[in-house]
């Protein structure tokens, strides 16, 4: 039978370090990309029944912009992915 491990590393993340070169080794590269938030966001609020999803995916990610370029760069304030979701979800 055929096996496979896929791992996910951070390195720029908070209290992540890099994966030692001989495990690196083991391993292919893969590139990711950062995700549309807006249509992700869109489509959150979409499901939770919000009419106007659209506009309102297009303002909270401009503010979560907004936030990461004019406010603080402290490692502790995070203003990706999983800000826009914490929002939708409360």
């Amino acid at each position: 039978g055929a096996f496979a491990v896929f791992i996910t590393m951070n390195p720029g993340y908070a209290g992540r370090t890099e994966l030692p070169d001989n495990l690196k080794a083991l391993f292919r590269p893969v590139a990711m990309m950062v995700p549309d938030y807006a249509l992700i966001g869109e489509i959150m609020l979409f499901a939770y029944g919000y009419g106007d999803s659209r506009s309102c995916a297009k303002k909270m990610v401009a503010t979560f912009r907004l936030c990461s370029e004019q406010l603080s760069s402290q490692d502790h304030y995070d203003y990706g992915m999983r800000a826009v979701k914490t929002v939708i979800v409360a």
